[in-house]
């Protein structure tokens, strides 16, 4: 008898562990990845793998659209239990631990049909006039390494016009998002040079603040997210 007692208490210990009443987690309006409809319905290509991930669990979740700086603060400071989708850099890792990819994207140059210099030419990071989407993991590269970087678009729609408009030589984006800008925008695509440079990893970043009050929940949601492909 007091065997059983004890298996039970410690079945319902385990489960009560396990258990996590709400997973909040913040993301930006970043089409096609994350979208926000005029009825105000969440979208895209990571939020249906994310949701679909959560349902696999069965956990319950809830997700926030806001600006993607805000976003990031929010699990720096423990508000939300992660962010998405995003990659990896030292500042984040400080504060979060990524999950296994929800997207793996080409990153690519796209390059006015002015342009004649060479952009594997060393040279070209300093005459071209570049621009890519302000305050992201791709803008804080781009300056580290030196490139000419002008402009500092909010957003992928923003970096278009800038490129179109003549006021940029080139603009360095996710491949799919910037074509989705085009198509909007009835440019067409082969209307600039592309020129992809690599795949990209995009992760859930959760907080490890959370990860710690939550034992195993990480390898449970890469484990679901495998059946989400």
């Amino acid at each position: 008898m007091l065997k059983g007692i004890t298996a039970l208490l410690m079945l319902f210990t385990c489960s009560t562990a396990l258990a996590v009443e709400r997973v909040v987690l913040a993301t930006q309006n970043w089409s096609p990845y994350q979208t926000v409809d005029e009825n105000g319905t969440i979208g895209g290509v990571a939020v249906q793998r994310v949701k679909c991930t959560f349902r696999q669990m069965g956990q319950p979740y809830e997700i926030r659209m806001m600006r993607w700086d805000k976003a990031q603060l929010l699990v720096e400071t423990g508000k939300v239990a992660g962010f998405f989708s995003g990659s990896a850099n030292a500042k984040r890792a400080s504060y979060a631990q990524p999950s296994h990819p929800i997207v793996s994207e080409n990153l690519a140059w796209f390059v006015s049909p002015g342009v004649r210099e060479d952009l594997n030419d060393e040279t070209s990071k300093y005459s071209l006039r570049y621009g890519v989407k302000y305050n992201t993991n791709k803008w804080l590269s781009l300056k580290r390494e030196g490139y000419n970087v002008i402009k500092k678009p909010r957003d992928a729609d923003a970096l278009l016009q800038m490129l179109w408009q003549g006021e940029l030589d080139v603009a360095y984006e996710y491949e799919l998002v910037f074509e989705e800008a085009m198509e909007k925008a009835d440019i067409p695509r082969d209307y600039f040079k592309k020129i992809r440079t690599k795949k990209q990893d995009l992760m859930v970043h959760f907080s490890k603040a959370f990860l710690a009050e939550t034992p195993g929940f990480l390898n449970r949601f890469n484990l679901a997210m495998e059946q989400c492909k």
